[in-house]
C-alpha cells in the first residue's frame, strides 16, 4: 500500500525539516499569545492561503482535509459562545447565555484551533518523516537508535493497515460473520494484529542490534541534509505573515474588539 503524499512538491519541501519544525513550534507558541480577534482572523486567513497555495498537493486532497477542521472550528467555538461569561447579553435561554464577549471569545478560540491545524497540515504535507529524522540526527544530534526506531514505527503503520484488510478478507472467505458487537470485532482482529506486530517489532529490534545501531557514534548517513536559501525564505515568510496580520488587524479592524479576554 503506497501513499504518495509527497508526489507534488513545492519550495517548502526543500526546507530543512528540523528547521521547519522549529519555525512551526515558535509560530505555534506565538499564536497562544494573540488575543486580538482581528489579528487572529488575519493570521488564520494567511495560513489558509499558504496551505492552499504552497504545500504542493492537489486541491482535491487539500479540500478534503479541510472538512474535519470545519467541524473542529464549530466544536471549539460553540461551547464558549453558548456558555461563556459576558456583560452584554444577546440571548438568554435556560443555561444558554450568549453575550457579546462570549461570542467574540468563542470565535477567537475557533480561529486559534484552525491556526494550529493549518500549522500542522502545512508541516505534515511538506515534510517526509524520513528526512525529518535524518535532519534531527544531523542537526539536533538525536541518537540514531531513537531516530531509526521512530522511522521503523512509522513504516509499520501502513503494514498494519494492510494486514487488517487482509485479515478482514480472510474472515469473509471463511464465512465468519462480520456483523455483531464491537467487542466481538475486537476479539477477531486484535489478537492476530497484536501478535504479528510484536513478532515484527522483535525482528526489527534484533536486526537493529545486529547492525550496531546503538553503539556507533561517528555514523555516515544515506541522506545528507543541511541548510539552504529556502530556509531563509521560510523565516521571511513567517515574519511576513505575523507583520501583515498585526498591521491589518490594527489598522483595518473588522470588529471593535482588541482583546477577547474577559476581565469582569
Amino acid at each position: 500500500m503506497q501513499l504518495e503524499l509527497y508526489k507534488n512538491k513545492s519550495w517548502m519541501h526543500d526546507i530543512n525539516p528540523s528547521f521547519k519544525l522549529s519555525g512551526m513550534v515558535l509560530l505555534f507558541i506565538g499564536v497562544l499569545f494573540i488575543h486580538n480577534i482581528n489579528v487572529m482572523l488575519n493570521l488564520t486567513g494567511i495560513l489558509l492561503l499558504v496551505y492552499l497555495l504552497m504545500t504542493g498537493q492537489t486541491y482535491k486532497l487539500k479540500l478534503l482535509l479541510l472538512i474535519p477542521f470545519g467541524f473542529l472550528f464549530f466544536t471549539s467555538a460553540v461551547s464558549m459562545v453558548l456558555f461563556g461569561k459576558g456583560d452584554t447579553t444577546w440571548l438568554q435561554f435556560g443555561l444558554i447565555n450568549v453575550s457579546e464577549e462570549s461570542f467574540y471569545r468563542g470565535v477567537h478560540l475557533g480561529l486559534r484551533s484552525l491556526a494550529f491545524a493549518f500549522c500542522g497540515l502545512i508541516f505534515a504535507l511538506t515534510t517526509q518523516p524520513v528526512y525529518l529524522f535524518y535532519s534531527l540526527m544531523q542537526q539536533w544530534k538525536l541518537p540514531p537508535k531513537f531516530a531509526y526506531s521512530f522511522m521503523a514505527g512509522i513504516r509499520l503503520l501502513p503494514l498494519i493497515l494492510e494486514e487488517f484488510l487482509t485479515l478482514r478478507k480472510a474472515l469473509i472467505v471463511r464465512g465468519v460473520e462480520q456483523k455483531g458487537s464491537l467487542l466481538k470485532k475486537v476479539y477477531f482482529y486484535s489478537i492476530p494484529l497484536l501478535s504479528q506486530s510484536i513478532r515484527r517489532a522483535h525482528r526489527i529490534a534484533v536486526a537493529m542490534e545486529a547492525k550496531r545501531f546503538s553503539n556507533q557514534k561517528n555514523r555516515t548517513f544515506y541522506y545528507e541534509l543541511g541548510y539552504s536559501r529556502k530556509d531563509l525564505w521560510f523565516v521571511l515568510l513567517i515574519l511576513l505573515m505575523i507583520a501583515l496580520s498585526l498591521y491589518l488587524g490594527i489598522k483595518i479592524p473588522y470588529v471593535p474588539v482588541t482583546d477577547v479576554r474577559y476581565s469582569g
